[in-house]
């Protein structure tokens, strides 16, 4: 029996568990189930009863709950022994300031680097630091989220790249890249809900190299279903490309809108599910 908890996917039980928390029913179902569905806003709660009674779950997200957040993903990254650029990451300001004099020359890390919370997409809480000042206020920002419960952050080097950073989307088996640009100097950020423009075609060899990189990620981490962001340093173009987050929330613009994203996504699935024995009349 094929259990989807997602709204797109029509599994022989379908259950939405969206805003509430899984009950005693939704546990009944789970382990009645031969493979289950999950959409991608699933909770860690839900994930954790299923993970406990099945291993046939689409998507796996073992590594998206055991390394939360961005400083999650630097623990991940470095436990991969992949590039990505240095990272010094914090749980709270006092942290930081009990680590390091506040002043440049003593920072591991020398401006202009990244000033990143722990959470956000689409460029949201991510910041160039060129001065004390920038830093400062950055700091200012980190003890006010502290207050609401929203902590950590990290520090990163900068990476030039001329304005742009490669989008590479796992879907199942599918891999899909492009290049994200901003034309306006004035913006740090390469998202495209900050005025990126899309480009599918430019250095594909580039686009290879990270498309390599990410499946060969995959294959160790078992990731499926993720949008990854990758960097070329513009100093040397030809170097391998830099890790730089993982999306596991990601938009659809770049992929030819959500009906498509949809299309690709219930394809995939099915492709899953073959390959784990449960045959699916069509996987078209």
């Amino acid at each position: 029996m094929i259990l989807s908890f997602h709204p797109c996917f029509v599994g022989d039980k379908n259950i939405i568990c969206a805003g509430r928390e899984p009950d005693a029913e939704d546990l009944n179902a789970i382990k009645k189930a031969d493979a289950v569905i999950l959409p991608q806003g699933c909770k860690e709660s839900l994930y954790k009863i299923i993970s406990d009674n099945t291993s046939n779950i689409f998507p796996d997200y073992d590594a998206r709950f055991k390394y939360p957040g961005k400083i999650g993903q630097i623990k991940l990254f470095k436990k991969a022994k992949i590039k990505y650029p240095q990272t010094e990451s914090f749980n709270k300001v006092k942290n930081f300031t009990d680590k390091f004099s506040r002043a440049f020359p003593k920072l591991p890390i020398q401006p202009p680097f990244v000033f990143k919370f722990d959470w956000g997409g689409d460029g949201d809480n991510v910041f160039l630091v060129k001065t004390m000042e920038q830093l400062d206020s950055m700091l200012k920002k980190a003890v006010e989220y502290e207050k609401t419960g929203q902590t950590g952050f990290m520090i990163q080097e900068f990476i030039p790249s001329l304005n742009r950073s490669l989008r590479v989307v796992i879907i199942g088996q599918k891999i899909i890249s492009y290049w994200r640009i901003q034309n306006n100097d004035d913006l740090f950020c390469t998202s495209i809900k900050k005025g990126a423009q899309i480009d599918h075609s430019s250095d594909s060899d580039l686009q290879h190299a990270a498309c390599t990189a990410a499946k060969l990620f995959c294959k160790d981490t078992c990731i499926n279903l993720a949008g990854f962001d990758f960097l070329f340093s513009s100093k040397n173009i030809r170097d391998i490309p830099f890790f730089l987050e993982i999306n596991y929330f990601f938009g659809r613009k770049g992929l030819g809108g959500s009906g498509n994203y949809y299309n690709i996504l219930v394809k995939e699935i099915k492709k899953w599910l073959n390959s784990i024995g449960l045959k699916v009349n069509s996987i078209c």
